[in-house]
């Protein structure tokens, strides 16, 4: 359980930064003894994934605050996201000392999958919020609400690792968001359609 809540959170994180959950594990496996990677997973705290790791998450924070590029950024990051969602599944369900449950460890495509979808649902909330917010701000939310995202991927990251039982709360919250976001597109693209047939 406390493996499945590990990995949806960090999944969560995924899927409003690709290279949070991943730089936030990576670090912690490599400086400190509260993140001990599962076997075949060390690579993930050398120098040379960390280094990439860091100039793609520059990358990303650079270009999700442009509006328009921040657009074009999401349509990138669409396989992205929901695969280092499953990545981070993926890790968290083979670390064995996170819970005493073997179920995970021997069906890991469950962590995969479930990293995948929580990946994919966020970041698709993510990409159909953000139109929104440069219509309804002339452009001048996209670094507001980047900068929230970004603050949001590590918060949550940390959680995931630190307090896993909190996920819940973070997931709930999230599909409220995701509802009230699904609202606002929808009214967005009738007010569009409106505007069209007007003319």
């Amino acid at each position: 359980m406390i493996a499945a809540l590990t990995g949806m959170g960090l999944s969560a994180a995924a899927g409003l930064n690709a290279y949070v959950p991943f730089l936030v594990m990576a670090l912690l496996a490599r400086f400190t003894d509260v993140v001990a990677l599962p076997a075949g997973w060390e690579w993930m705290q050398s120098w040379w994934a960390i280094g990439i790791g860091a100039v793609l998450l520059l990358t990303e924070m650079t270009l999700d605050k442009i509006p328009a590029v921040d657009s074009l950024n999401d349509a990138v990051q669409t396989a992205i996201r929901p695969g280092m969602g499953g990545l981070m599944g993926a890790a968290a369900a083979s670390a064995q000392d996170l819970d005493g449950s073997a179920f995970l460890q021997e069906n890991p495509w469950v962590g995969v999958v479930l990293g995948i979808v929580v990946a994919a649902v966020v970041h698709g909330t993510k990409a159909a919020a953000r139109p929104v917010v440069n219509a309804g701000t002339a452009g001048l939310g996209a670094p507001v609400v980047s900068t929230a995202e970004d603050g949001a991927a590590i918060t949550v990251s940390l959680l995931a690792v630190f307090a896993p039982v909190l996920v819940v709360v973070v997931l709930v919250v999230l599909a409220v968001m995701v509802w009230w976001v699904a609202r606002a597109w929808l009214r967005l693209r009738r007010r569009r359609a409106g505007r069209r047939v007007a003319v």
